[in-house]
């Protein structure tokens, strides 16, 4: 069958006679691994190869180079093998070997030129080097706890004993001027008609009398209520300093009270503080007024955006951290304290933007670092670069390149490949003897 659509082609072919009586154009186009397909034209195939052309004599050949590129000082493997030939020849799959101009060398030793269809097939990816502002992400645990600047303790300035407990449980949420227990209180009692007394003798004496009230710590309620009645109470009531949540409660309905003792505990949960602990290597990166960035386990799907507040100024020397304040608002509760949290501070690397590419431009020889540039479409230039700091998928480059050269991001190994082998050609004498010598 593949004989048969061969000669077709083939009688197809010889019917014009123009192009049989010119033996300088192909006859056909074969595919060039042999396969058993035919063009009359001039195709590629899936690998951007040219198909073989066949001449009327049976000849076959690639498409001759163009001839403004003069004659090849040498041929190269197609695969980029380092293997070259100063005549054209075949590979072992049977594809032909890729001249090589004098144009092709001309440039840094090393220098790559590469046709526009072969950078398609390798995927030669590109970026532009310019000054970028390199972050890098310090990540640390902690806990929640609760922010000491928001907490109160009711601690009477008087003795007594209580007689009724309005708010009777630790965790129940209360309100500023709310009151929380009702107690009678001798001294306080005395204090009272102490001043109700002075009220009715003189101003001066009165206003001693009401100081006293005041230092007490009465509520300014029951004060009012003693100037408006011109009676004094047997009982009085203690109320909540501040908005927040009962966090201890030693209270109980009928005990004696000392004066100073702490009868409550109440915390203010709407701001709460994440307190990290930060790796001592990490800690010249990490300062006030950085966002972070809040991760609990209990709720997964919600982010949760503080600040960094405070660094401590001591380090742990067994962990070898440094506690880190973050605070984070907590408007709907969620966080409670001694949680488990994960917190990541954003931290630029350097103090103002520097030169950097992708990490992926820079190839590491093992003696150098190197990126390859861009220079014209197509033509590659290997360069050696100092590279500093790395963060966030880029690497600083302190010399060796200019902001806006644009340097190879993705194949640069295939690239790099081909041009340490050219490069190692060019550091020779010349390959191959000059034409016409014997072999």
């Amino acid at each position: 069958m593949r004989r048969v659509g061969l000669a077709l082609f083939l009688a197809v072919a010889c019917v014009f006679p123009a192009v049989s009586a010119d033996l300088s154009q192909p006859l056909y186009y074969q595919e060039p691994t042999g396969k058993p397909l035919w063009s009359a034209t001039p195709r590629k195939d899936a690998q951007g190869h040219d198909w073989t052309a066949v001449y009327q004599d049976g000849a076959e050949t690639h498409t001759p180079p163009p001839s403004d590129r003069g004659k090849p000082i040498y041929y190269r493997n197609p695969m980029g093998l380092p293997d070259t030939s100063p005549v054209p020849k075949k590979d072992s799959m049977g594809m032909d070997y890729t001249p090589v101009y004098a144009g092709d060398v001309a440039g840094p030793v090393g220098s790559v030129t590469i046709s526009p269809e072969r950078v398609q097939m390798l995927g030669v990816r590109t970026d532009v080097a310019e000054m970028r502002t390199i972050t890098r992400a310090v990540r640390a645990v902690g806990t929640v706890a609760v922010d000491e600047r928001r907490i109160a303790v009711v601690a009477p300035r008087f003795e007594g004993w209580i007689e009724k407990l309005l708010v009777s449980a630790s965790g129940d949420p209360v309100r500023v001027g709310q009151p929380l227990f009702e107690f009678y209180s001798p001294d306080l009692a005395l204090a009272e008609q102490d001043y109700l007394l002075a009220r009715q003798v003189s101003g001066s004496l009165s206003q001693g009398a009401l100081s006293r009230l005041v230092n007490l710590n009465v509520p300014v309620e029951e004060i009012a209520r003693l100037r408006q009645t011109g009676r004094a109470s047997r009982t009085a009531s203690v109320v909540s300093p501040m908005n927040g949540v009962v966090m201890e409660k030693a209270a109980v309905q009928g005990m004696r009270f000392a004066s100073g003792d702490t009868l409550y505990r109440i915390a203010d949960l709407s701001s709460v503080w994440i307190l990290a602990d930060v790796f001592e290597q990490d800690l010249a990166l990490v300062h006030a007024d950085q966002d972070a960035a809040v991760a609990i386990t209990a709720y997964p799907d919600t982010a949760f955006r503080g600040k960094v507040t405070f660094v401590y100024p001591t380090v742990n020397p067994t962990t070898r951290t440094v506690k880190v304040r973050v605070e984070v608002a907590n408007t709907d509760m969620l966080l409670k304290p001694d949680m488990y949290a994960t917190v990541t501070i954003s931290a630029a690397v350097a103090a103002a933007p520097v030169l950097a590419v992708p990490e992926s431009a820079v190839l590491d020889t093992g003696k150098a670092q190197v990126v390859l540039v861009e220079r014209t479409a197509g033509h590659f230039e290997p360069h050696a670069v100092t590279v500093g700091r790395r963060s966030d998928g880029f690497a600083e480059i302190r010399g060796g390149i200019e902001s806006g050269d644009r340097v190879v991001v993705g194949a640069n190994f295939l690239i790099d490949a081909e041009s340490n082998l050219r490069a190692a050609l060019q550091s020779f004498a010349p390959p191959f003897p000059a034409s016409g010598a014997k072999q």
